[in-house]
């Protein structure tokens, strides 16, 4: 199990960085048209939450349709200007476009987006909780320092689920994991 949001030393909250794809808009896979973004539910009342309350918000991705040639920087970029469009801007914004086999450290699970957000926000790891709907999201928060909080869609596995240390049900529900600080395992949101 990891470490509860919290735990320890009370760390505030500087930023949350979520996933895109699966996370903060329904999944479509290597999609390159702003047209097809459509929001999660929840996603804008998470995002709103946490800007109330002071927190910086940022989005981190894996897009290996540009390293597979599938998908344009320029893709990627529009699609991503979309959901600024639909959410507001984003403190930071950053995706790795290498594929799985390129082995590079910025594709999640490896920290290094998390660290290179991280670096442009002028935060410690360990004062942020990356969001997402896979294992890897989660793992690259908690390699970077920091936390993580799945929040399974229908594509998660259940293995991902009863791995993560915790788990919420709606982007809503992770945000308020993230802000109270305390994150108990596989915890139904209600």
């Amino acid at each position: 199990m990891g470490e509860r949001v919290g735990a320890g030393a009370h760390r505030r909250l500087a930023a949350v960085l979520f996933d895109r794809d699966g996370t903060l808009v329904q999944d479509v896979p290597y999609n390159g048209d702003p047209d097809r973004v459509t929001l999660m539910p929840t996603a804008e009342r998470a995002v709103q939450r946490l800007r109330r309350a002071g927190v910086r918000v940022g989005m981190i991705s894996n897009q290996s349709g540009i390293g597979r040639g599938i998908l344009t920087h320029a893709q990627v970029g529009a699609v991503n200007r979309r959901l600024e469009e639909r959410l507001g801007p984003f403190d930071v914004c950053l995706y790795c476009p290498h594929t799985p086999e390129a082995g590079c450290d910025c594709r999640k699970p490896a920290p290094g987006l998390v660290l290179i957000a991280c670096e442009i926000l002028r935060s410690d790891p360990a004062e942020v909780v990356v969001i997402g709907d896979t294992e890897a999201d989660v793992r690259a928060g908690e390699a970077a320092g920091g936390r993580g909080v799945l929040v399974p869609n229908a594509q998660t596995l259940a293995e991902e689920v009863s791995r993560a240390a915790a788990v919420a049900f709606d982007l809503l529900g992770a945000v308020e994991k993230a802000l109270g600080r305390t994150v108990e395992p596989a915890e139904a949101i209600s």
